[in-house]
């Protein structure tokens, strides 16, 4: 399967997934979800103690994805780490391999449940953009020389359901200035807000994958309305998920991924699946909607000589 700059190069509809790393060092787990993955999606996003919550360094995750045969999408976000540190992690993620970086300023720190802990934001997103930029080029953000430069493909997010969307447009075109490839977007479930993003998203030559989040149940869908910025769920999706009951809200929920897929399919350039803690069933959403791969056909052994915290959502500031 090709890499995801390699499917943003060519054109082929993009597939990602969130694999939010585990809380604590065990990754037994973590692993076998991931290994659930392979062949299936593009690239797999590691977040960064997402909505502020103290998780597993994205930076050693990533590169356990990476040696799985997987091709990362290393989160690293402003909160947590100064201008050095963030200088430096991406120095460390270029020497490890890892080329997908997503760059975010993160949640505060008041809606994870470590609230003393002392916030940095030393830069925010566009700025850690523009830092991949100055390291890519080969120079330092105050322009001294590298000893190396990194070859690493950066990303952004943005907010279509947001409410107003004039400032997250201002600040999605001053990602695309500091160097922007791709951007995945913070769950959809409204087309219509979506083509109006979209409309204007298509005057600048980037790739936009649309956030696809699984929900469970109503309670979760309530949480995510009530709670996490730039999400809309409709009322009628959480009635529907709360007719369903405690026994088909997976299904109505995974039914819900796929209706928004098919109608947003025709206007961007691919999604980014959400289902944290439900990674399984990212092939079931794929496959009713077209978008899973049939697995390769076994080759004869002789012919192969010589010759792979739950309510999330993305952090979009």
């Amino acid at each position: 399967m090709l890499t995801l700059r390699e499917a943003c190069e060519t054109g082929e509809f993009i597939i990602t997934a969130e694999s939010p790393p585990p809380k604590g060092s065990d990754i037994s787990l973590f692993k076998k979800r991931a290994a659930g993955l392979l062949g299936k999606v593009h690239a797999l996003n590691v977040t960064d103690n997402q909505a502020a919550i103290m998780r597993s360094a994205s930076l050693a995750v990533s590169k356990v994805l990476l040696d799985m045969g997987h091709d990362p999408v290393y989160q690293i976000t402003g909160r947590d780490r100064n201008r050095l540190a963030i200088q430096s992690d991406l120095l460390g993620a270029q020497i490890l391999g890892l080329r997908n970086v997503l760059c975010l300023t993160g949640d505060y720190v008041t809606v994870g449940n470590q609230k003393e802990t002392k916030p940095v934001f030393d830069l925010e997103s566009v700025q850690i953009l523009k830092v991949v930029q100055d390291l890519n080029a080969g120079r330092d953000m105050v322009g001294n020389a590298l000893k190396g430069a990194t070859s690493l493909f950066a990303g952004g997010v943005a907010m279509p359901e947001t409410d107003p969307i004039a400032p997250m447009m201002i600040k999605f075109q001053k990602k695309i200035m500091a160097g922007a490839g791709f951007f995945q977007t913070q769950a959809v479930f409204n087309p219509d807000r979506f083509k109006y993003f979209m409309d204007f998203a298509r005057q600048f030559d980037v790739k936009i994958l649309v956030g696809i989040l699984l929900l469970r149940s109503e309670k979760m869908a309530s949480f995510v309305a009530n709670n996490i910025p730039g999400i809309n769920v409709p009322d009628q999706l959480i009635r529907k998920l709360d007719r369903a009951g405690t026994c088909g809200a997976l299904e109505a929920g995974i039914e819900i991924a796929v209706n928004t897929i098919e109608a947003v399919r025709g206007m961007c350039d691919g999604v980014h699946i959400m289902a944290i803690g439900a990674e399984k069933q990212i092939p079931v959403i794929l496959e009713a909607a077209g978008l899973l791969r049939p697995e390769p056909a076994l080759v004869p052994k002789q012919k192969q000589l010589g010759v792979q915290e739950q309510f999330g959502g993305l952090d979009v500031r």
